[in-house]
């Protein structure tokens, strides 16, 4: 499960599972919420006297996901300290793996076994982790192997497979996009690790945008109790149809205070019959960075509040360069439909299909223009995180982390190749040779000299730098012959190169 909370994200994981009674025949080729077995236990006006009958026919297909993942680990210590050297032999700068394990919720979509949990259930954010199995947990008690059928980052969404050709209970999608606020809706997962957990709410909101600017950032609201465990599970109706599937929280506690959020099945739907049947998931995609319209902002040229999105800048040769946007525009509408808080650019540009035309509507210095735009296909997420990587208002924390440890630790500096993506967009030619530096320590001589996330590697000790090979030979190099500084060439958006000489620790 994912905070919304500050903006940091942890998974909603817990601890055992508990054996509990089922409902429909574990044969049954039926979908548990087909109607005809929901009209005797669905209540037809007012609130429910009970969830009682509803919880028991939903329950069986209701499952618990554990993971075993193995992670690979510093063996040091001391690894990024004063002390790494003192306290670590030469092997103990060679990485090491450990075991870690996770645990979500989960739903079985068909009888043979299809399981639809969210992404971070078995992919956890922020780690370099390899899934190494994965665990069915039926509300009975027993246990099955499965395996990963297909996963997409973007919108947070897994599908897996039992490993077993028996039939098995199973709950399918209704139409999210008719709930509204102040309706009933139930929640049953696996929080703390306690299994079979059921809670009960209503929708406090529909289509909430938490402001993580993805193209998916579009959520059903709900105060039904959703805690660490929680995460892919469903989030059910008074009718028994699957409307949303349980994802983040709002908490400065990291448990529970009434705001859950629930991926819509409206969005989800159509992704896991994608991944089911093992097909690319293909998004639409303009090529701009944008941000939201403030309020001074509509003011100054007439704007509805909470209307548009400004234009910060444009990627070069993309959909939205070859329409004719500029930065600075500030778009109205897509294909449309406005572009609000609900309706973000993102999320609306990424659900149409890549190679369409479309309209938009924009604002240009105080005048309403439209443009048509074919819509390109969005890139995968780890080409998207560089992309932003220098984009100015990107936060430091979202640029990848470097490839080489020795280079890090020895200058204080994380790297990466130029590619010419990066060098479009850092304004210089797409035959410069270099690599980029996408973080500094602070605490480094390359800080105290001014090195910042952007700048880019000519050479190092008058040797031209090409790859991180290229550096580590040049900084091995060095250290052979007792030097304490390298000599580096930078060159930085907008100005001629330079050197500067950066001393080792």
């Amino acid at each position: 499960m994912r905070y919304v909370y500050g903006l940091s994200t942890a998974l909603l994981l817990g601890g055992a599972t508990v054996s509990l009674v089922t409902g429909q025949p574990a044969g049954a080729q039926v979908a548990q919420n087909d109607q005809s077995q929901m009209a005797r236990v669905v209540p037809q006006q007012g609130a429910p006297e009970s969830f009682a009958d509803l919880t028991a026919q939903l329950q069986p297909a209701v499952v618990n996901i554990a993971t075993r993942q193995r992670i690979e680990v510093s063996a040091n210590p001391f690894a990024g300290t004063p002390f790494a050297d003192m306290f670590g032999g030469r092997n103990s700068r060679q990485p090491t793996t450990r075991e870690a394990q996770s645990l979500g919720s989960g739903f079985i979509i068909s009888a043979d076994g299809y399981v639809v949990t969210n992404n971070h259930v078995i992919n956890p954010p922020g780690t370099r982790a390899t899934l190494e199995e994965i665990t069915i947990t039926m509300p009975d008690g027993s246990e099955y192997a499965a395996e990963l059928i297909g996963a997409d980052a973007a919108s947070d969404l897994a599908v897996l497979k039992i490993e077993s050709s028996k039939a098995f209970p199973f709950v399918t999608f209704g139409d999210s996009s008719k709930a509204r606020p102040g309706d009933w809706v139930v929640a049953i997962g696996n929080p703390f690790g306690l299994g079979g957990t059921v809670t009960s709410g209503i929708v406090s909101a529909v289509y909430r945008n938490t402001g993580s600017g993805g193209a998916y950032d579009r959520y059903i609201q709900t105060d039904a109790s959703i805690n660490r465990g929680n995460s892919g599970g469903p989030l059910f109706d008074m009718q028994g149809n699957v409307i949303g599937i349980n994802n983040a929280i709002f908490s400065p506690s990291g448990g529970s205070v009434g705001i859950g959020f629930a991926i819509p099945a409206e969005i989800a739907a159509p992704i896991v019959e994608q991944l089911r049947a093992g097909e690319e998931i293909e998004r639409g995609f303009l090529g701009v960075s944008i941000q939201p319209v403030s309020d001074d902002l509509a003011d100054s040229l007439g704007l509805p509040t909470n209307r548009g999105e400004f234009v910060q800048s444009v990627q070069k040769d993309g959909a939205a360069e070859r329409a004719g946007i500029k930065a600075g525009d500030i778009v109205t509408k897509i294909n449309g439909k406005e572009v609000t808080n609900e309706q973000t650019l993102s999320f609306l540009v990424a659900n149409i299909k890549p190679g369409t035309r479309i309209p938009i509507e924009l604002y240009r210095e105080g005048e309403r223009r439209t443009v048509t735009a074919t819509v390109g296909k969005r890139p995968t997420e780890e080409e998207l995180r560089q992309q932003q990587m220098f984009d100015p208002d990107a936060e430091p924390e979202q640029a990848p982390q470097a490839d080489s440890g020795a280079i890090e630790e020895s200058l204080g500096l994380q790297v990466i190749p130029l590619t010419t993506e990066i060098a479009r967009q850092l304004g210089v030619s797409d035959d410069t040779s270099g690599l980029v530096i996408s973080a500094v320590d602070p605490n480094a001589d390359a800080a105290r000299k001014g090195l910042q996330r952007g700048d880019i590697i000519l050479s190092a000790n008058y040797k031209p730098i090409g790859t991180l090979a290229d550096f580590e030979a040049v900084l091995a190099e060095a250290k052979k012959e007792g030097r304490e500084a390298m000599l580096l060439r930078i060159q930085r958006r907008g100005q001629p190169a330079r050197y500067l000489p950066i001393r080792m620790r």
